[in-house]
């Protein structure tokens, strides 16, 4: 199945690497660009990119704010992929807290762009968890801890969807967590789509950021 990607940013030059190295893979295919948020969510429906790789920090709408526009108004709505300069970045953190499904360095290489679009569309693992650990180390803090944690007592998890939320943060995959937790990769599905249900999280990410932000996980 071919991966269809939108690129946002600013920058034409980073448009213009991003395509090149994207377009490289006969599964992927680049439809379209934009050079700010505001034109995300009309590209968006006309058309329907199963990943957005976005900048983080653009002139007339960030990718904070479009990242919200997209979830608010699309039916379906892609994946996010937030591409930014700097990894420890509060923007960034801000982008996954609203949605964003993962973060790429402008710097990264070839292989790890490839790789972080790949991962984004399958959806079943934590793009880069040591990172987002460390994010919500550094802003994590600054949220309201009591209303995530009561968030997470009213989710009433089940002990295995505990051990399910744990193991996604350290960043394993379904298969892996099923390996770990001795059970199938169709249990491992059920248990993850039952604690996005219970968080309210879109995808595991915020599932994640939910579990640091409430201290269930620990981030340090």
């Amino acid at each position: 199945m071919t991966i269809k990607v939108l690129l946002v940013d600013d920058e034409p030059l980073v448009r213009a690497g991003l395509r090149v190295v994207l377009e490289a893979q006969p599964d992927i295919e680049v439809v379209g660009e934009a050079a700010d948020g505001a034109a995300v969510v009309p590209l968006v429906r006309s058309l329907r990119p199963d990943v957005v790789a976005m900048d983080v920090r653009m002139p007339l709408m960030d990718g904070i704010e479009a990242t919200q526009a997209v979830l608010r108004t699309v039916d379906s709505p892609p994946k996010i992929l937030v591409v930014t300069t700097f990894e420890n970045d509060e923007y960034v953190y801000g982008a996954l807290r609203a949605g964003a499904d993962g973060f790429l360095l402008k710097r990264a290489r070839p292989a790890e762009i490839v790789h972080a679009v790949r991962l984004i569309a399958e959806g079943d693992s934590l793009l880069f968890p040591a990172a987002v650990r460390d994010l919500a180390a550094a802003y994590g803090r600054d949220r309201p801890a009591n209303e995530a944690h009561e968030a997470l007592v009213r989710a009433k998890l089940t002990d295995r969807e505990e051990d399910v939320l744990r193991l996604m943060a350290r960043g394993l995959s379904n298969a892996e967590i099923a390996g770990r937790l001795i059970v199938g990769t169709e249990t491992v599905k059920s248990h993850v789509s039952a604690v996005l249900a219970k968080l309210g999280a879109r995808d595991r990410t915020q599932a994640v950021i939910a579990a640091y932000e409430s201290g269930f996980v620990s981030p340090t």
